[in-house]
């Protein structure tokens, strides 16, 4: 019998990590170890600052390794060389520089590269930095003093006579002259933060370029954190070493000590800061935008109290550090950060886009911040702000009205008078994202549905004509073309309370409506993501599409909490429910499917989620015992205690002041529970969801005696995918676990 068993396993194991010879079928191999679903990206398009022209590389015909780069005017075609690659290489040394990112100055006259790049936490923001002067092609690098690949976020002045970087949590000026350095500020060190952030705002914020060059040059706003007071979490590398060590993470757990946060102005020369003068513990308040207010003399900032439900907006005065509150919003859940403010009218208003209405909407405010006018309307979300042309009176902006699924382009004028106008075409149904000239003429176009991989155009503006394509995916598509599938359907289901819940669906390609399939439910559930979207997913969904060839139903449901474009209660519903409400609406959702589908068989059902979809995947497994009888969690939040102040509060509050949230909204609270068959994975060196919370859940299910497996990876971070064959692992255990533990094909 032992011997059957493992001739079975072994064929089982066969039918997915060997290469498949239908090229209608997908296997691991073909999605994650071959090029043959690799899609193009548009790379390198960068628009100059008049916006009349963009700029974009190719490999060099004359230097080896070295590109070339040209101007193109979109109106006419016209093509120039801007920069060879004979101007990128180093006096002294024989290769170019391998260009990782680059930027222009303000007067575009000079090219900023940046190159030698090394990881801080999610981003390659630390490197080298390089700038090239068009006029007379001089190469020079920046800090050339300070340590290699030290740099942060170096910037030109507005004048171009300066540029300014961040090194080892100082700020430093140069000379571009004369490349005299100067360090600006000087007390920097492992626990004060100057010109950039600690690992939470980096995370929470997505604060990272901590400094602003003032209008006139002359002066340099910057934020300084002092986490001084912030726990380390260690963790620890046992394989890379012969003998173990620990990685220190300034990381404040929820209801934990928080850095201080202050903003100060400072002259590009050095001297004395001037901070600005905010009212209360900055322990306990955070600062997650500032930017000059359209002049050198005021500072545009917005203040949040740890709770995140009241963001008071400040003119604060650069000379004396004064501050004069102009505009204050709260909401009962909480508030996020306002990105896309711009300044009209020469100062005299600012746009702003608040929830006061119910719903996600762009507004113009008045300097002293008493008059507040609507530019859009309605019972629809703006989604993003793409481009405020205050020349032409327009602003840009993202939304989908009639299906929150999608997304388009639409404009409508500054003053909020007339309708808005749809720019992107009827043809092109599904997910539309644009890169919009500074003066609104052109833009690069990106488009992607569900089955479609993206396509990328030039296109004019406000016609949307397409003036050529930049990628147009042939290769993967045609390759897509050729599986065996049928078409992914969206649906809704209705729960109680009459909330309609959206849900994407695919099917095995052998479907036979007469018998009944179990479904593998893909799960987020949280505030962070949605799930179903009408865009390409990539290997993830392929896997997907791999698993519903092999006899599986793969489902996907956004319930409330999810930051779908469905107004401010939909998504703020969720608020100290976290944990509570996400799992009861897909537990509740689940059995929708199955009353609404008659061919689902709802006694075969499994789930699976990373991150916030691990969390709720153990809380489906937990909670709802009796509906779901396999689980895979990747990367979970297993005790919400655990998680990161700025995260957590937002949505669950403090928990000294809201313990049961804390408690009811966490997953271990459950564990007894446990029936089915569950899986957890996680990398021992995730810096964000810590190794930790699966560890106290492992002692939960072994207090309790409950059977589970646990798959646990050195070294890695929350993406799990360092070290060679980590990600290709990884998809094959999941893809095993689920195959022996929940009966595929139709019966």
């Amino acid at each position: 019998m032992k011997r059957l068993l493992v001739i079975f396993y072994l064929a089982l194991l066969s039918s997915f990590t060997i290469a498949q010879t239908d090229e209608g079928l997908l296997s691991l191999d073909r999605i994650f170890g071959s090029p043959e679903f690799r899609g193009q990206r548009t790379g390198g398009v960068e628009w100059l600052p008049d916006g009349n022209s963009y700029s974009t590389f190719s490999p060099s015909k004359k230097v080896k390794n070295g590109v070339d780069i040209f101007k193109i005017n979109p109106k006419t075609g016209d093509t120039t060389v801007l920069v060879s690659a004979e101007n990128l290489i180093p006096q002294d040394l024989k290769d170019p520089i391998t260009i990782e990112e680059y930027s222009w100055s303000p007067d575009a006259n000079k090219m900023i590269i940046f190159t030698n790049g090394k990881r801080v936490w999610r981003y390659n923001t630390k490197g080298d930095f390089w700038v090239l002067d068009l006029a007379t092609k001089s190469l020079f690098q920046l800090g050339k003093t300070l340590p290699k690949s030290s740099l942060m976020f170096a910037k030109i002045s507005p004048d171009g006579t300066k540029a300014a970087y961040v090194s080892n949590h100082n700020i430093y000026v140069e000379n571009l002259a004369n490349h005299e350095i100067k360090p600006i500020t000087t007390n920097g060190s492992n626990t004060l933060i100057n010109g950039t952030f600690d690992w939470v705002y980096e995370e929470e914020f997505d604060c990272r370029d901590g400094f602003r060059w003032s209008p006139d040059s002359k002066h340099i706003a910057y934020w300084q954190l002092d986490a001084s007071g912030v726990r380390d979490f260690y963790m620890i590398n046992n394989t890379d070493s012969l003998y173990s060590y620990i990685i220190p993470v300034q990381y404040p757990k929820a209801g934990q000590t928080l850095s201080a946060c202050r903003v100060g102005v400072i002259g590009a020369d050095g001297g004395e800061t001037v901070w600005m003068k905010f009212q209360g513990d900055p322990r306990n308040n955070y600062i997650p935008r500032m930017e000059w207010a359209a002049s050198s003399e005021e500072l545009l900032i917005q203040y949040l109290n740890r709770l995140q439900n009241t963001n008071q907006v400040f003119l604060g005065n650069a000379t004396t550090g004064e501050l004069n509150n102009i505009l204050t919003e709260t909401d009962a859940a909480w508030l996020d950060p306002i990105d896309d403010v711009k300044w009209l009218d020469k100062g005299k208003t600012f746009t702003w886009i608040s929830e006061r209405s119910g719903w996600k909407h762009i507004y113009t405010i008045s300097r002293d911040g008493k008059t507040v006018k609507p530019i859009t309307s309605g019972n629809f979300d703006v989604m993003e702000i793409k481009l405020i042309d205050d020349v032409k009176g327009y602003v840009y902006y993202m939304a989908s009205p009639d299906n929150t699924i999608q997304k388009y382009l639409y404009r409508i004028k500054l003053n909020g008078k007339g309708k808005p106008e749809r720019l992107t075409p009827a043809n092109f149904a599904g997910t539309n994202s644009y890169d919009i000239s500074p003066n609104g003429t052109w833009a690069t176009h990106n488009f992607t549905a569900v089955e479609n991989p993206s396509e990328s155009y030039l296109i004019s503006l406000p016609d949307h004509k397409i003036v050529k394509q930049l990628v147009d995916n042939a290769k993967l598509k045609a390759n897509y073309a050729k599986l065996k599938k049928l078409p992914v359907e969206f649906f809704k289901v209705t729960i109680e309370g009459n909330v309609d819940i959206d849900g994407m669906m695919i099917k095995p390609y052998n479907f036979d409506p007469t018998k009944k399939y179990p479904v593998l439910f893909y799960v987020y559930g949280e505030p962070a993501s949605t799930t179903v979207n009408d865009r390409w997913g990539g290997s993830q969904y392929l896997w997907h599409l791999m698993l519903a060839q092999k006899g599986y139903i793969v489902i996907t449901l956004d319930g409330r909490g999810t930051p779908a474009p469905k107004g401010r209660e939909w998504r703020k519903s969720i608020y100290q429910k976290i944990g509570i409400l996400n799992s009861s609406d897909q537990a509740n959702a689940a059995i929708e499917v199955g009353k609404k589908f008659s061919f689902i068989d709802p006694s075969r059902y499994a789930i699976w989620g990373w991150s916030g979809g691990g969390s709720s995947t153990l809380n489906a497994m937990f909670r709802y015992p009796d509906i779901y009888k396999t689980g895979m969690a990747v990367a979970p939040v297993a005790d919400i205690h655990l998680y990161d102040a700025i995260y957590q509060e937002r949505y669950a509050g403090i928990p000294q002041q809201s313990p049961d949230s804390y408690t009811q909204g966490s997953p271990i609270t459950f564990a007894q529970n446990l029936k089915g068959n569950l899986l957890i994975v996680h990398g021992t060196g995730d810096d964000n969801v810590h190794f930790q919370g699966t560890e106290k859940l492992i002692n939960e299910l072994i207090r309790y005696n409950k059977h589970f497996t646990m798959l646990a990876y050195p070294n890695r971070s929350h993406g799990i995918f360092e070290g060679k064959g980590t990600t290709m692992h990884l998809y094959t255990e999941l893809t095993k676990y689920l195959l022996e533990h929940l009966e595929a094909g139709g019966k």
